[in-house]
């Protein structure tokens, strides 16, 4: 007979992949989604598929190393405890889901985590120590590569790429000989086409990221402590977050695609770019990588970056830039098609410089990303404190 126990335990497991579907379907489709490039619904089967793919082959080390390096003893991870932390965890992400602001799962969950080894002191400190020397220095590594590349490579980068999102479907299906073959749109440019598929296959590399680093956070307890095997629990949580990524992620895609920043689709390569190379290094260099802040890092970075463009003299001399122009014009993309904004040849007035940058959102994610985190960690050390005192 199954332990109810057991049950409740992957219930609230289930709910914390649940919503790491939710928190980190945007950071890796965000941009696409903003440039027009896939729908909501596509970004979610994506996000599903190369989720599942990551946690089944390369996650399950990271399940072993999160439930037995952060604590030094790792009988600590009870059933009963295990449930606990699932459940701050879980908890903590679905407030930062509901405001909109994508929360980091892997900040989430090591500090639940976090509390549970202070309260039970066997918390290893040096694990622990370089766990976040790497999470604060990504971020601003991320931060500032995006604002020196929006600040002074993103034109020359929008001309050398210079994809163009035109009208009508990216691919049709013809029948030759009474055999159905693909081919190019009608106003599809190879270009375009090419840069389209490269930004998909990089928002997939960043699901996969994902997938290899987040499952453990839904079910590294439970695997850890005995009570859940290795690949029912890669299933269960991969089905539960494919949930979370076709639904509650539609908020997060929306806020990190066209609230942050405006995306044209050479943004939103560029972004994401950036961001798979930092998680993957982070990866490769054994940290839990802190996804959802260095996504957002760049997003943010990048949008300061263009909007504070500075005309070098080269522009100047070759005529891009008259001197009479205002400083809304210097801070727009030149042919680049935005989000929110009429492709061009309408005739439309292109975005103002508050449309490339949004202070009041920055702060509103940056301090969810923060806060989220910080109410797991205080949540589980009193919890399991004052379990100890009874």
């Amino acid at each position: 007979m199954t332990d109810p126990l057991l049950i409740g335990g992957v219930v609230i497991a289930c709910f914390v992949a649940f919503n790491i579907g939710g928190s980190t379907t945007g950071p890796a489709f965000g941009p696409a989604v903003g440039a027009d490039v896939v729908t909501k619904t596509t970004a979610g089967v994506l996000m599903s598929v190369s989720f599942f793919v990551g946690a089944y082959t390369i996650g399950r080390r990271v399940v072993d190393t999160l439930g037995r390096e952060l604590l030094h003893d790792p009988s600590v991870f009870t059933l009963e405890s295990s449930i606990i932390v699932l459940f701050f965890i879980g908890g903590a992400l679905l407030i930062g889901n509901l405001s909109g602001a994508p929360a980091s799962t892997s900040m989430t969950a090591v500090g639940a985590i976090i509390g549970l080894g202070l309260a039970a002191g066997e918390l290893n400190l040096a694990v622990v120590g370089e766990i976040l020397a790497w999470w604060l220095l990504s971020p601003i590594i991320g931060f500032w590569m995006a604002v020196m590349i929006g600040r002074y490579w993103y034109r020359q980068l929008d001309r050398l790429i210079a994809i163009e999102q035109s009208e009508g479907p990216l691919v049709t299906v013809e029948q030759a000989g009474g055999v159905p073959r693909p081919t190019l749109g009608p106003n599809t440019t190879r270009r375009e086409f090419v840069g389209t598929v490269v930004l998909i296959a990089i928002g997939c590399l960043m699901a996969f990221s994902s997938g290899t680093s987040n499952i453990a956070n839904a079910i590294a307890p439970l695997v850890g402590s005995g009570a859940l095997a290795m690949n029912p629990g890669i299933l269960i949580g991969s089905a539960a977050v494919a949930v979370g990524a076709l639904t509650i992620a539609r908020r997060t895609m929306e806020t990190l695609g066209n609230d942050i920043t405006d995306l044209p689709l050479t943004a939103a390569i560029v972004v994401a770019l950036l961001s798979s190379a930092i998680v993957t290094l982070l990866s490769l260099l054994g940290i839990p990588a802190s996804f959802v802040v260095v996504a957002t890092v760049c997003i943010v970075g990048l949008g300061w970056g263009r909007s504070t463009h500075a005309v070098s003299v080269a522009e100047a001399v070759r005529g891009e830039v008259s001197p009479q122009v205002s400083l809304d014009a210097l801070v727009q993309d030149r042919g680049a098609p935005t989000v929110g904004a009429p492709a061009r040849g309408t005739g439309a007035e292109p975005p103002a410089q508050a449309d490339l940058f949004d202070p009041g959102t920055t702060v509103r994610v940056i301090l969810m990303q923060n806060v989220v985190p910080l109410l797991a960690t205080v949540g589980s050390y009193l919890t399991f404190l004052s379990l100890t005192m009874l």
